[in-house]
């Protein structure tokens, strides 16, 4: 089989594509990948790491506002639509795939007008402007929540194929936690927060007689502003963690931001959670993310307007304590987990090809 695949822009989006990949390539070892992302993008440095051939575009995405600049983001549209065409024709997919990002926009409607057979996956509960746009030209949407609302030829509930099995392994010894104490983890997203940040500042020390333990990361960029604080033992500060999934396993209360990866994984490894959707989001997805769990009883909410010492550590000890509360959560995102996620990507991509 011949697959183009694109995806850009951040993690949540070209990690997803990766799984797709790594399940195809292990269904169908003579596969010829392709993978097209921009030119300034995090993925031109992720992507050709995994050896996987890379070919990149310059585009940019649409101002939300009116601004000369949009005249500027059609012409690289047209453009990149006319250079992935002639790419197209010399590479003969059998199928090409979006997995979120404005850079797919040329390609999946390059696609189209080849009358290439198209899939495109959205990670959040609500499609992005990309993804609305091309739902029409493609052959099937994958969608990642159960309820999201959309129009299209095809549509098949898959989850979010980042969250597919994961065979690593945690030791809390790492971080210098214990194994008799319960574990809470706050983490505003790989590059932390500086809203959240400057107050847990005040929050952090109001842990030091709790009887569980904190694990706080805090970004790689804002580490140093909490060398002064004063901490007891059972709160441990960190900058980053690589491949913080694998922390999940051993995390009794995950205090995080509400982004389309964060959600999956939550669902998937069954983490009773209290989220905080950031407010600078597109659409304010975050918030209609968390909603998505918080109707369902599976997560709790704080807004980051209302985040206090006082509305965080009531939410984690009442949480925390609550047995009943913990398993209620425990078996309701279990019913909505899909762990097998990539491996009904790839099923539905034999379909598609084969009609």
């Amino acid at each position: 089989m011949r697959v183009i695949i694109s995806a850009g822009g951040t993690g949540g989006h070209i990690y997803p594509a990766l799984s797709i990949v790594n399940k195809i390539k292990e269904k169908d070892k003579n596969a010829d990948i392709l993978y097209i992302g921009t030119t300034n993008r995090m993925e031109k440095d992720i992507v050709p790491k995994y050896n996987i051939k890379y070919h990149a575009i310059k585009i940019r995405g649409l101002d939300r506002k009116l601004s000369l600049d949009n005249i500027r983001t059609v012409k690289y549209f047209i453009t990149a639509v006319k250079e992935v065409k002639k790419l197209m024709k010399e590479f003969k997919p059998d199928i090409v795939i979006g997995v979120g990002g404005y850079v797919t926009a040329p390609v999946i409607y390059a696609a189209h007008k080849l009358k290439i057979k198209t899939i495109i996956h959205e990670q959040n509960s609500i499609l992005g402007m990309t993804n609305k746009f091309l739902s029409k030209y493609v052959d099937a949407v994958c969608i990642s929540f159960p309820d999201t609302k959309v129009k299209a030829k095809k549509v098949v509930y898959t989850g979010n194929p980042s969250s597919e099995d994961d065979n690593s392994i945690f030791d809390k010894k790492e971080f210098k936690l214990s194994d008799d104490k319960k574990l809470v983890l706050i983490v505003m997203g790989s590059l932390g927060s500086k809203v959240v940040n400057d107050k847990m500042k005040k929050i952090l020390p109001k842990f030091n007689d709790k009887n569980y333990e904190v694990l706080f990361i805090t970004g790689n960029d804002y580490y140093e502003e909490f060398n002064n604080l004063k901490l007891n033992k059972n709160i441990k500060i960190v900058p980053f963690i690589n491949n913080l999934k694998r922390v999940f396993k051993k995390t009794d209360v995950l205090v995080t931001r509400a982004g389309a990866t964060t959600m999956s994984e939550i669902i998937s490894f069954k983490v009773p959670s209290i989220l905080i959707p950031s407010p600078y989001v597109t659409d304010n997805h975050q918030y209609k993310n968390a909603m998505n769990l918080v109707e369902k009883k599976s997560a709790l909410l704080i807004e980051e307007k209302d985040l206090s010492s006082d509305t965080l550590i009531d939410s984690i000890d009442n949480l925390i304590s609550d047995k009943e509360k913990i398993n209620l959560i425990k078996n309701n995102l279990s019913m909505m987990s899909v762990n097998n996620s990539a491996s009904k990507i790839y099923k539905l991509i034999n379909e598609i090809v084969g009609e």
